[in-house]
């Protein structure tokens, strides 16, 4: 049995990072690169954006691109069926951030996911229809689109439509995803799109098509989103929700027609000088991703170096708080008093990271009390399975950035298929159990609220106000730690985007240690013992990060060297 984190490792595939050479920028005019650039999960979705950006795209246009592209290519981890977060910025560092995460349907109650008065087990609830949040990306894409795009909305869904309607092939990664993940083939159209007559998934370099999702974009490229919230589209969601072979579930055309995506005020502070911003609730990313960062500011992470054990025992320590206060406090705050002020307050920040000693190791990291905090609590429950995410990043030539997250929850999240896609997943991302010691579980489901998210597209500035790196991971709760890990790496080890990407990954829980199987870390767990480190546990990671840096004049492309990923210039 794979556990939580497992991922096999041939989905895990080294790919090259392709960046064209940049020149030197103009010194006039209102171009900031030589070049445009798109890192993404999959090549085919990058040069999709790439192609946005050659014909006179914005960032935007070419995120979104990007976006469709993954729904046809990597149907196990994000596209229209699910949602997502944008945090975009334009050449002057204005930071603006838009909420495309799935609701839950307005019949949702705490009692969910409650069978026979007993609460549904993750495995239990993820198949079929209860699972399924309201879709979020199109709507997402067309208030992105209308707020900072340039070309006209149906030319984004050109290298999609032809994709899924010309074909495409099966890479090693989606074979192997088709061959572990249960939910890829649990119904029958599923089972029809990426299976042979006799069961087996396609091999390595089928080839692929999807007429069904080729109508599927061709009519919201014609009719925008409409077309995904209204008429066919939106009564084939709901017939596949209420009438799902398992868990069916009561989603309304009420509930699709009801859907927006929501501007946010993006979350922002100084780490060594930098901005770090990102995505504030209902997304955990910007708060747990700074809190680790501000922990650690009194600490000279830069003498220690990136081979110190010290430095991840550090690192270790203050993820463990920072995950702590995001298991208690974050949720969507549009039904809950999130302290977000207080997440974020240096002073608070400051209280938190005197508990972190450099010779010694907290025996159980509990949540603070941030200013602001009110008498909710979250549970702390063992992370879920969820390899259902990509992350991509575009920046055009006149300095307009796009740092995205895009979802469908676990590996073809519900299992359900609608128009050529898979839907999400996304509410099993609740906190399943309505109350905890007598009291509300802040992140409880609700009908119409977003489910609590790790995702993190991230912005860094550097200390003179210019852009310095775009950046977000795939991998459920390993993404804040990704992350922020990659961060520390530019900023305190003075390595490149490619690098910091590809340094491992620890994870911190209550009162234990993860370290990503095959890592140099695995060498460093003897030094964590010594320094306290009793329950320290090897694990597979589902870890896919990607990033765009600048340098100068120049964009820099990042991709996890573990994925299939890549950064394509225009």
């Amino acid at each position: 049995m794979l556990s939580r984190f497992a991922l096999l490792a041939a989905l895990l595939l080294a790919s090259p990072v392709a960046a064209r050479e940049a020149r030197v920028p103009e010194v006039s005019g209102v171009r900031v690169f030589s070049h445009g650039m798109v890192s993404a999960a999959d090549p085919r979705a990058a040069e999709a954006g790439a192609e946005m950006l050659r014909a006179g795209g914005s960032a935007t246009d070419a995120a979104i691109a990007t976006m469709l592209a993954l729904t046809v290519v990597e149907p196990q981890s994000s596209g229209i069926g699910g949602g997502g977060f944008y945090v975009t910025s334009d050449a002057a560092g204005r930071v603006e951030t838009i909420d495309g995460r799935e609701t839950a349907p307005a019949a949702a109650t705490s009692q969910w996911f409650t069978i026979n008065g007993r609460v549904m087990t993750f495995s239990e609830a993820v198949p079929g229809g209860t699972s399924v949040g309201v879709p979020g990306s199109i709507a997402l894409a067309a208030k992105a689109h209308a707020e900072h795009g340039r070309l006209p909305w149906a030319r984004l869904f050109g290298p999609a439509i032809r994709m899924a309607g010309q074909g495409f092939t099966v890479t090693a990664r989606l074979n192997t995803a088709l061959a572990v993940s249960k939910r890829s083939a649990a119904f029958a159209k599923g089972r029809a799109l990426f299976y042979t007559v006799a069961g087996e998934p396609l091999p390595i370099g089928a080839r692929v098509r999807i007429p069904a999702l080729a109508r599927t974009l061709r009519d919201i490229a014609r009719r925008g989103p409409k077309a995904f919230y209204g008429g066919r589209n939106a009564a084939a969601i709901v017939g596949a929700v209420s009438t799902a072979p398992r868990n069916p579930a009561a989603m309304t055309a009420g509930d699709l027609v009801a859907y927006r995506a929501k501007d946010r005020p993006p979350v922002c502070g100084a780490y060594r000088g930098y901005r770090i911003c990102g995505m504030g609730p209902p997304s955990s990313g910007a708060t747990t991703v700074f809190a680790t960062l501000k922990q650690l500011e009194r600490f000279d992470l830069a003498a220690l170096g990136k081979d110190s054990p010290v430095a991840w025992h550090l690192l270790g320590e203050s993820l463990r708080l920072a995950y702590a206060d995001r298991a208690r406090w974050l949720a969507d705050g549009d039904f809950v008093s999130v302290p977000l002020s207080g997440l974020t307050d240096p002073a608070y920040l400051t209280s938190r990271s005197a508990l972190i000693d450099p010779a010694k190791t907290l025996a159980l990291a509990t949540a603070g009390t941030p200013p602001g905090a009110a008498a909710l609590l979250n549970p702390d429950p063992a992370p879920q399975p969820e390899h259902g995410t990509s992350h991509f990043v575009a920046i055009d030539r006149t300095g307009n950035s796009v740092s995205y997250t895009s979802t469908i929850e676990s590996a073809f999240g519900s299992g359900l298929v609608v128009g050529g896609y898979y839907l999400n997943n996304e509410l099993t991302d609740f906190d399943m159990a309505g109350e905890q010691g007598g009291r509300p579980v802040a992140n409880r489901v609700e009908g119409g609220k977003r489910p609590r998210s790790s995702m993190s597209p991230t912005l860094v500035f550097a200390p003179d106000g210019k852009l310095r790196l775009a950046i977000g991971a795939a991998g459920g709760a390993t993404i804040p730690a990704q992350v922020a890990k990659a961060i520390i790496g530019v900023i305190d080890w003075q390595l490149s985007a490619q690098q910091a990407i590809a340094l491992p990954v620890l994870l911190g829980s209550r009162d234990a240690l993860i370290v990503e199987r095959g890592s140099t870390l695995e060498a460093m767990i003897p030094a964590l013992r010594r320094l306290g480190h009793d329950r320290v546990s090897v694990e597979g990671m589902p870890l896919k990060a990607n990033a765009v840096e600048a340098i100068g004049g120049d964009l820099v492309g990042a991709a996890d060297p573990r994925s299939e990923g890549r950064a394509i210039s225009e």
